[in-house]
């Protein structure tokens, strides 16, 4: 394996200045016009022979209606590949698009930030073989501001509007603008690839972004969460398994009507509207309403519906009122180590003074060099100080045999009591 370029002048060579980018020309509309979007089967079957007939890696990008519909489904796809140019999807009309995944089975597809948009993907039954993922080259290559408009700017020396990110992508019919914005997404994915994988090259790099893909693609989902009520924000805030009892009851009620209404929770209730109702423990539907974050128009037409379910969560046993949340399998928080075990604390330390050299000199931010979670289970209990059983604790726990490489040995001497 080739030894990475230590040198941060490499990444700022090939990001260029601030300056140049302001200078870069916007792109206002794709080469070829806006694609007509394909709702029809007849159309999907033409397009899923024209990208087989293409050559080279696939573009593939999904919008989302994240903030204004239920989930996290995608409501239009984009695919560009040489020989074939830019296809957009309307994916509501049909069941699957595994039409277009066979025919484009066994090429390469470039996806950014391929986390976010490989989960609607495979509801659609769109499953990649071999994958290249433009963000987290970007992370790999050393560049702190990995976004697509910026690295676009950045390495390609062209400007991406973005007004159309988050907007409404379940609206129907799709404005042409935010289609001309979804058609350039794709057709600067493939150069921003060649030029990523040059620089990652050139850093001597490549074979490590390469490990991290694969590891992308065998990422399974995780199970759902028993308790998903409890990531409410601001549920630090109670006080009380009541209060807990509340929070539960009405973020489930609230996760029904949004699904009912196919409408994201958030826009049905806010979290901060949760946490308020559970802590203030108002006498009536009246003072419920006045409570902060129940004074609109559409949160004051909950009120004769939810106030019932906070009076059922109230009165609930004590038997049946959730209890706090556990403790998870692995070490404490690291602010109780210096109590706990002051040896663990100053491991820690040592660890963390470790992976911060290493970040600097590697140009790769620290979570992507290795997990927090795995360095503090390294720390708070080591399976010995020489590199081997480092390395095969590091493996065990799910690192990559370059981060393995990088880490193994300096991390076998942290974990060494100093004298």
């Amino acid at each position: 394996m080739s030894e990475a370029v230590d040198d941060a002048a490499v990444v700022s060579e090939a990001a260029g200045t601030e300056a140049d980018a302001i200078e870069a020309p916007l792109l206002r509309e794709p080469r070829d016009g806006v694609p007509p979007v394909i709702d029809t089967l007849a159309d999907l079957e033409s397009a899923a022979a024209t990208l087989a007939s293409g050559t080279g890696p696939v573009a593939v990008d999904a919008e989302r209606a994240s903030g204004y519909r239920y989930g996290q489904r995608a409501y239009l796809v984009q695919l560009r590949r040489d020989g074939a140019g830019t296809v957009l999807i309307d994916p509501v009309p049909f069941g699957d698009l595994r039409r277009v995944g066979d025919a484009i089975a066994d090429a390469e597809w470039v996806v950014h930030a391929a986390s976010q948009d490989l989960p609607s993907l495979r509801e659609l039954g769109l499953e990649p073989t071999e994958l290249f993922d433009t963000e987290l080259a970007a992370r790999l290559a050393g560049y702190e501001r990995v976004g697509l408009a910026t690295m676009v700017e950045l390495l390609l020396g062209l400007r991406l509007a973005k007004e159309h990110s988050a907007v409404d992508w379940s609206r129907r019919p799709l404005p042409e603008p935010w289609l001309g914005y979804a058609a350039l997404d794709v057709e600067v994915l493939l150069d921003l690839r060649d030029a990523l994988e040059a620089e990652l090259r050139r850093q001597g790099k490549l074979e490590w972004a390469h490990e991290e893909f694969v590891a992308v693609l065998r990422a399974s989902a995780p199970p759902p969460r028993s308790d998903p009520w409890r990531r409410t924000s601001g549920i630090h805030r109670i006080r009380n398994r009541r209060q807990l009892a509340v929070v539960r009851a009405l973020w489930e009620e609230r996760d029904r009507l949004a699904r009912d209404r196919d409408s994201a929770p958030g826009r049905v209730l806010s979290d901060a509207s949760i946490v308020a109702a559970a802590m203030s423990v108002p006498d009536s539907p009246e003072d419920l309403g006045r409570l902060t974050g129940w004074g609109g128009r559409s949160t004051r037409r909950l009120v004769p519906a939810l106030w019932p379910v906070i009076q059922a969560a109230r009165a609930l046993p004590e038997s049946e009122l959730p209890r706090p949340a556990p403790p998870g399998d692995g070490p404490p928080p690291a602010n109780r180590w210096p109590d706990r075990d002051p040896v663990a604390a100053a491991r820690l330390a040592r660890a963390r003074a470790v992976m911060a050299e290493l970040t600097e000199r590697h140009r790769i931010p620290v979570e992507n060099l290795l997990t927090p979670d795995l360095l503090r289970r390294l720390a708070w209990s080591p399976p010995g100080t020489d590199a081997a059983s480092v390395a095969a604790y590091l493996g065990a726990g799910g690192a990559r045999s370059w981060q393995v490489e990088l880490c193994a040995a300096p991390l076998a001497a942290a974990m060494a009591e100093p004298g």
